[in-house]
């Protein structure tokens, strides 16, 4: 069954739907605007709203960035890498994201960062004796790349509990996981 598209909206509906969305859960200005694009009757108000929230302080990509940084890190204990593509991905301009993340780790160990992740993802298990198998090992490292932390500092972490620590450096030269 196809879905039917909503009616487009002109400049108060479109205001009406663009404080809603705000109310919601943080945007950024990107996406506020790809959602206005899509509903707006004419494209011409989508820019105007988006100045007129920035002239009252409703978005501040730079606060979006900063708060979004802190709480991966703080929340999901995420890696640098990882925040950032998530960032890009909620359409923060590359510059902004990047003094965001680079603020937000600025005082992080991602070598402790690690072996907390680790903690919390295998909380239920033995490490040594699950990391002891190749296959498993190989599973935690991905895990590690995927969640943002450096091919380096993950394979020194992994080294200390797995048993086979040579077949980790052969892991070092793969390359970064895609968004």
């Amino acid at each position: 069954m196809a879905q039917r598209k909503p009616p487009p909206l002109e400049a108060p509906a479109l205001e009406a739907y663009g404080l809603k969305a705000l109310e919601g859960r943080a945007l950024s200005i990107g996406e506020l605007k790809e959602r206005l694009r899509r509903r707006a009757a004419h494209p011409a108000d989508v820019d105007a709203l988006l100045s007129k929230f920035k002239q009252y302080g409703y978005l501040n990509d730079r606060k979006f960035a900063d708060t979004f940084a802190a709480s991966r890190l703080e929340n999901r204990g995420l890696g640098k890498a990882r925040v950032l593509r998530d960032l890009r991905q909620r359409r923060v301009a590359p510059g902004v994201a990047q003094q965001s993340v680079d603020a937000a780790f600025r005082e992080v160990n991602e070598v402790e960062l690690i072996e907390s992740f680790l903690a919390r993802k295998f909380r239920h298990v033995d490490l040594p004796g699950h990391l002891a198998e190749e296959k498993r090992l190989a599973a935690a490292y991905r895990k590690l790349r995927y969640a943002g932390f450096s091919s380096a500092n993950s394979i020194r972490v992994l080294k200390r509990y797995a048993a086979r620590a040579a077949e980790l450096d052969g892991l070092e030269d793969q390359p970064e996981p895609g968004p």
